[in-house]
C-alpha cells in the first residue's frame, strides 16, 4: 500500500494531467510554487494541508480527489502497516480503514482504546451517525448528557453530531469497530 504522500503525488499528477495544466500552470493557478508543485508530485517531503488546499482548489476539485486511494475491484487492509491517529498521549488508537474519501457517504475506523483511556470527539457534520460494536472490554460512551456501558459482543448507535466521549472502563484495551454515516 502506497504512503499518503505517494497517493497524493500521483492523484495531483494525474489530475493536472487529466486538465491539460503544465506544473507552471498550476502553480500560478493554485499560489504553489513549481518548485514545491514538483515536489509534491515526486512525493518528496511532506506538504502542508494549506498546500494541499490551494492545489484542489486551483484545479477546482474537491480536497478528497486528491486523498483518494486507486480503485480496484478489491481492497485488504492491514492495520498492521497503518499508522493510526492518537490521542490521549497513545493509548488511544484510531485506524481509518476506509476514510469516506469516495464520497461514498461513510467511514469504517478500528479502535484500541488502553485501559482507563480517554477521547473526547468534536461534533462530527450535521446529521452524523455513529455505529459502534465492542469486541474486547467495556467502553463508555457518553453524548447529550447520556451515558452508556457497552460490553464485549454489544452495538450502539447515536448522534454524532454533538460532542461525545469515549472512555475504557474495563481492565482490559478495549477492540471496537466504528462506522460513520453522513446522510
Amino acid at each position: 500500500m502506497d504512503t499518503m504522500n505517494l497517493i497524493v503525488a500521483k492523484n495531483i499528477r494525474r489530475l493536472r494531467k487529466e486538465r491539460n495544466l503544465s506544473m507552471e500552470e498550476l502553480a500560478k493557478l493554485s499560489g504553489v510554487s513549481k518548485s514545491m508543485l514538483a515536489q509534491v508530485e515526486r512525493g518528496d517531503g511532506n506538504p502542508t494541508l494549506s498546500t494541499l488546499w490551494k492545489l484542489s482548489n486551483g484545479m477546482k476539485v474537491p480536497f478528497d480527489a486528491l486523498t483518494v486511494r486507486p480503485k480496484t475491484p478489491y481492497e485488504i487492509v492491514k492495520t498492521s502497516k497503518m499508522q493510526p491517529l492518537l490521542e490521549d498521549h497513545g493509548k488511544v488508537k484510531n485506524y481509518s480503514i476506509f476514510p469516506d474519501d469516495e464520497n461514498r457517504r461513510f467511514a469504517v475506523y478500528y479502535l484500541e482504546l488502553e485501559p482507563g483511556s480517554y477521547w473526547q470527539s468534536e461534533p462530527h457534520l450535521r446529521g452524523t451517525i455513529e455505529f459502534i460494536t465492542v469486541f474486547d472490554g467495556i467502553l463508555e460512551i457518553i453524548t447529550d448528557s447520556h451515558s452508556f456501558s457497552v460490553a464485549k459482543g454489544e452495538s450502539i448507535r447515536f448522534m454524532g453530531d454533538t460532542i461525545h466521549s469515549y472512555r475504557n472502563i474495563s481492565a482490559e484495551t478495549v477492540v471496537l469497530h466504528m462506522i460513520l454515516y453522513n446522510p
